[in-house]
């Protein structure tokens, strides 16, 4: 009983004392406002937790981070081949040149990059993948020909990441333009078209993108080898394209002392929001110790800490050009 009455008595006192520091009309709304107060400031430590604040911009992205001196359009095509029909793949490739007859370059003889079938006893290759005749007369005609404006950058197989994958990457000399007038005559093109079908018998996927390249990098340009080359792939986050090339502007001054960047490219139609750097090592233990030797300059890791978090995917493939490949 005592204990009921105490605390009654100390809920009276209570009570008045709020009575006598704020109107009774006021109690509501002050307890409203320390409520939604004190939920603003958690939604806004929250939101500082998981959103990232992007500075407004009144351009697109491809005009303030592509080169203003070149207007070269890129295309990087991924085209999966059937195990079996790899190595006629290639032979495909190589007619490209026609001069080099040698697919595989010396330094790297043993290693199975190329796809080999023992369904013919004499020939190694599967009788459905035989490089149809004309094959070798289409696309020489078609790339040495100055009419057509563009130019082959890099062809290579995949060695480590997807297997039996063949990577192509072209140039466009005049950006959309060229890339309208190439697609418009090889239309026309009877045997370019019988070629695309033959080739298609030996495709299990395919698929391209069309790519501006960084301000800031490297123009890819022939170089000689040997080399293997690093082709790394980054999903960003929509929204942070400008970030990035903030940061990596700053990045690949880090990477230069090598000689091992090749080229920097972002998407503009296809998968977006794509990332593609590309680079050159002369041997897998050299890549290890290149990227280990970033991190003691100083200034690394923070480009590291702020480019991490814009990333949704990330993906690397380590490749062998073809001698077809401006890129060796």
């Amino acid at each position: 009983m005592a204990v009921r009455v105490l605390r009654a008595r100390g809920a009276a006192w209570a009570g008045g004392l709020l009575r006598r520091a704020a109107p009774c009309s006021l109690l509501p709304r002050l307890r409203t406002w320390t409520s939604s107060s004190n939920r603003s400031r958690e939604d806004s430590w929250l939101k500082s937790l998981f959103v990232r604040k992007v500075d407004p911009r009144k351009d697109a992205h491809s005009n303030l981070l592509a080169k203003k001196e070149t207007s070269n359009l890129y295309k990087l095509q991924f085209h999966n081949v059937k195990p079996e029909c790899l190595e006629a793949y290639n032979k495909i490739c190589s007619s490209l040149f026609p001069e080099h007859k040698d697919l595989t370059p010396a330094w790297f003889l043993g290693v199975p990059i190329m796809g080999f079938c023992p369904t013919h006893p004499v020939l190694g290759t599967s009788t459905a993948c035989l490089t149809s005749p004309f094959s070798q007369e289409v696309l020489p005609k078609i790339h040495e020909d100055k009419h057509y404006p563009c130019t082959l950058v890099g062809t290579w197989n995949t060695w480590y990441g997807e297997q039996d994958q063949a990577v192509h990457l072209w140039r466009y000399e005049g950006g959309y333009p060229a890339l309208t007038e190439v697609m418009s005559k090889l239309r026309e093109n009877k045997e370019f078209l019988e070629f695309r079908k033959a080739r298609s018998d030996m495709l299990l996927s395919r698929k391209n993108q069309l790519l501006l390249e960084f301000s800031f990098w490297n123009e890819p340009v022939p170089r000689s080898g040997p080399n293997i080359y690093e082709l790394r792939s980054y999903q960003l986050r929509p929204g942070t394209m400008i970030e990035w090339g903030n940061y990596w502007a700053r990045a690949i001054r880090f990477r230069q002392d090598g000689n091992e960047a090749v080229g920097g490219f972002f998407s503009q139609i296809g998968q977006l929001y794509m990332v593609h750097h590309l680079w050159a090592y002369r041997d897998l233990q050299t890549r290890e110790d290149i990227r280990n030797a970033a991190w003691h300059k100083h200034g690394w890791e923070e480009l590291v800490y702020y480019t991490v978090p814009l990333i949704q995917e990330m993906e690397s493939r380590i490749m062998i050009p073809l001698k077809t490949s401006p890129l060796q």
